[in-house]
């Protein structure tokens, strides 16, 4: 993502403003305003970490004092126990923080479990994971970071860096060829350079998109796994391919291994279970 740095500055001094409000009145209440303290950052669920960058820059908005020590980078697996890092200053500002940067992390760390989870049932085949524009609004950087350090990749950021005709538009346009058609009439008379995918839901789909031409990728979505290979096998190399649609663990290595290009899935995102890390005094 262009200017992540900005983004980043942004979101969280957002999300400590949202926090805090007028005060954290808990920790004013009840911790002297110059108490030094020292935090740990605990394992409590094997995983792969993620966000640790990110816990860090909250930190930093908190209170540019506090002493950070990395002991676990990102893209580390982590296991029920380990220390991934320790926090050390202002007791008030180690607990302004401590929600929002936990918060994150353990978001950020559950999407990349998740996706190495997925990336290694597809190991040794040409396929590739993506993720989705199914993120959390305003989460989505973030999350697709996830998704990299998890070791897979991000297919569009957002409805401005591709082209991609799924079934409602093709349905408005009045059929495949049709929305391809104007899909690069646009293209050119924008001057713009960016890749065309197509949704595709059946094989007469498949076929007029080929006769059209000029389409970087199609989408197979909701294909069982016989006819992907049999759509894969239409295309022939021509266009890059993808298979789409409710693929869980159980059906992702079977998908992989009928030639697909890419593999996305939404689940990487829209419904991932954070890792259990917890912030604990010592």
């Amino acid at each position: 993502m262009k200017n992540m740095d900005q983004y980043l500055f942004n979101f969280i001094d957002q999300a400590i403003a949202e926090d805090i409000g007028d005060g954290d009145h808990s920790s004013n209440c009840s911790i002297p305003e110059n108490a030094i303290g020292k935090m740990k950052l605990l394992v409590k669920e094997d995983g792969i970490i993620a966000g640790v960058d990110v816990f860090k820059k909250v930190f930093s908005r908190i209170d540019s004092d506090l002493s950070l020590d990395i002991l676990i980078p990102d893209a580390r697996k982590v296991a029920v126990g380990d220390i991934v890092l320790t926090i050390e200053g202002r007791e008030r500002s180690l607990l302004r923080g401590e929600r929002l940067a936990l918060n994150l992390i353990q978001r950020m760390s559950g999407i990349a479990t998740k996706t190495d989870s997925l990336k290694q049932l597809i190991k040794g085949t040409k396929a590739q994971l993506l993720d989705t524009r199914k993120t959390t609004p305003n989460l989505r950087p973030l999350e697709k970071l996830a998704v990299k350090i998890g070791g897979g990749e991000n297919h569009r950021m957002g409805l401005y860096d591709m082209i991609m005709l799924k079934d409602n538009h093709v349905d408005f346009a009045g059929g495949v060829g049709i929305a391809i058609t104007k899909a690069k009439e646009y293209l050119a008379k924008n001057n713009l350079n960016i890749p065309i995918e197509v949704e595709t839901r059946n094989f007469s789909e498949i076929e007029e998109a080929l006769k059209e031409g000029g389409v970087q990728r199609l989408m197979f979505d909701n294909f069982s796994v016989e006819n992907t290979y049999k759509a894969v096998e239409m295309v022939n190399g021509v266009m890059e391919t993808e298979s789409s649609g409710g693929i869980t663990e159980r059906t992702i290595k079977a998908y992989a291994n009928t030639g697909v290009d890419f593999i996305s899935v939404g689940a990487l995102t829209h419904s991932v279970k954070s890792l259990d890390l917890s912030l604990k005094a010592i």
